[in-house]
């Protein structure tokens, strides 16, 4: 798991989740003249059907994020799942606010749960649709100045020529780094705003691996508005959506 994975958007439905949870202990009603000391958790139905419900839809959302790979339920993307549990709850929050006794008024416990109900929902349906809230939670360490492919910089992870790299037999200088492509394209360091594909370069349809938030790339080559890119482990592919990317 990657916690440099988890965006803006994530952050807020984490936030709304812990909100929701403490609201969960809170009183539900007020009744003039007396004395009411009930919460959701007075009716499992209400604590955990509802208020719970938010909780585990959140927690299924922040999950998915954090995985190499999107799993999936009954066929279904695990922030899919979540994202129907978190507008499930708000809108049974919305009619239990809306249904309190005339005798009653409803309580810190209903009032925010409801409303933290609700950011929780927004904030997981808009993510995906708004730029802001997919930028990187944590922003990424700045890497050193970008060095030409083949170098590395300080802390960064065996390209060819790094510290270790086997040298041939009999103790020689280490091989030339490979030259950098011809042209006027210059190597770079790069991360994506959100996760995204990388695809074999022979043009094959199938992703070999998935580029991550908050960690740093290096550009290899462009092809047109593509790019050819190294991850961590040596592999190349292309990189076939660079809108967004970050610049080193």
């Amino acid at each position: 798991m990657n916690i440099r994975s988890l965006t803006r958007g994530d952050g807020v439905v984490i936030g709304a989740a812990v909100l929701l949870f403490i609201a969960s202990f809170l009183d539900l009603y007020t009744v003039s003249g007396f004395d009411v000391d009930q919460n959701a958790w007075d009716s499992l139905g209400l604590g955990l059907g509802v208020y719970m419900g938010g909780v585990i839809g959140a927690a299924l959302i922040v999950v998915n994020r954090l995985l190499p790979q999107p799993r999936k339920v009954a066929g279904l993307d695990l922030g899919t799942v979540g994202t129907g549990f978190a507008i499930l709850t708000a809108w049974a929050l919305f009619w239990s606010l809306v249904g309190v006794d005339d005798r009653a008024s409803a309580a810190a416990g209903f009032i925010l749960g409801f409303l933290a109900a609700l950011i929780l929902a927004a904030a997981a349906v808009a993510t995906p649709l708004v730029p802001a809230l997919q930028a990187a939670l944590v922003p990424a360490p700045r890497p050193a100045a970008p060095q030409p492919y083949g170098g590395q910089p300080q802390g960064g992870y065996g390209y060819p020529g790094a510290p270790g790299q086997q040298q041939p037999f009999g103790g020689g200088q280490p091989q030339a780094p490979a030259p950098a492509p011809a042209g006027d394209f210059s190597p770079f360091w790069f991360a994506v705003p959100v996760a995204r594909p990388l695809f074999a370069e022979d043009g094959s349809p199938n992703p070999i691996a998935e580029l991550a938030p908050g960690t740093w790339y290096l550009a290899v080559e462009q092809r047109g508005a593509a790019l050819v890119a190294q991850t961590q482990d040596g592999r190349r592919g292309v990189l076939q959506d660079t809108s967004g990317i970050q610049r080193g």
